[in-house]
């Protein structure tokens, strides 16, 4: 018994001791901003009366060595001249779990304010406008190398009638710097 007493009393006294000495210590300071990653997407086409205009910034903070979430925003121009007109813009929360090195898995939700305009008789005077809320939510699979992901996403709320996306399955790139 007395073996133990000692025992766990020349513990306590080494860690204290330990611990005693160590006051100089500092803990790391960190600012909230100083790991945020920042990146997205940038796209422009144009072709005979066809202009495409994209842009999209997103900024992503790792939260756990796996997971990560970040908000971004959206704006897109699409023009084909005397048929159809589209202007959308919005924001999305986009969550990132890595399960491996290499590969990503994601949930992105996304809110975009679409205005589309048809041209009903090519170029003439008969319009459609049609103006509504679009809601996307988007979980992929990709694989990651350095700071860019490839992959495609499924938009699980996909509906072939709100003239935003034509399909439901998506490729993408991500680029983080």
């Amino acid at each position: 018994m007395k073996k133990i007493i000692f025992g766990v009393s020349f513990c306590l006294l080494t860690t204290f001791n330990l611990f005693a000495q160590q006051d100089t210590y500092q803990p790391k300071k960190t600012n909230f901003f100083s790991d945020v990653q920042f990146g997205g997407g940038l796209g422009v086409g144009f072709g005979s009366g066809f202009t495409n205009i994209a842009v999209s910034p997103m900024a992503l903070k790792p939260i756990t060595e796996q997971f990560s979430a970040g908000l971004g925003l959206q704006f897109n121009y699409l023009r084909s001249k005397g048929f159809y007109e589209s202007t959308s813009y919005g924001a999305n929360i986009l969550g990132i779990y890595s399960p491996a090195e290499m590969i990503q898995l994601s949930a992105e939700l996304e809110q975009l304010r679409v205005n589309n305009t048809l041209w009903q008789d090519f170029g003439g005077s008969s319009k459609i406008a049609q103006n509504f809320w679009n809601t996307a939510l988007f979980l992929g699979a990709g694989y990651t190398t350095q700071n860019v992901t490839v992959g495609v996403r499924y938009n699980v709320l996909y509906n072939e009638n709100d003239l935003v996306y034509n399909q439901a399955w998506m490729p993408f790139i991500r680029v983080f710097f």
